[in-house]
């Protein structure tokens, strides 16, 4: 059976239990290392959810003829006018 995909708030959701499952420190080991590894997989869902957000996001800006810098803002010329 296929696992359905988590949204990224559900992912961010379950890592955050995942961290409080951990910090707790109530679980034995072996299952502590189990949750560690379920919540590294959740973190590279939640990049790649990021990264193919920030993408779109990138074409939704080049499509306004705007160039994003590397840290993600524009141009000080590139905005629009406060009018």
């Amino acid at each position: 059976m296929a696992k359905k995909k988590l949204s990224f708030e559900q992912a961010l959701e379950r890592i955050e239990e995942i961290v409080s499952e951990i910090e707790d420190g109530s679980a034995p080991l072996e299952e502590s290392i189990e949750r560690y590894a379920e919540g590294s997989k959740l973190i590279d869902h939640c990049r790649a959810v990021l990264s193919s957000a920030e993408k779109k996001i990138q074409l939704l800006i080049k499509g306004q003829d705007q160039t994003l810098a590397p840290d993600g803002s524009l141009p000080d010329d590139d905005l629009p006018d406060d009018e």
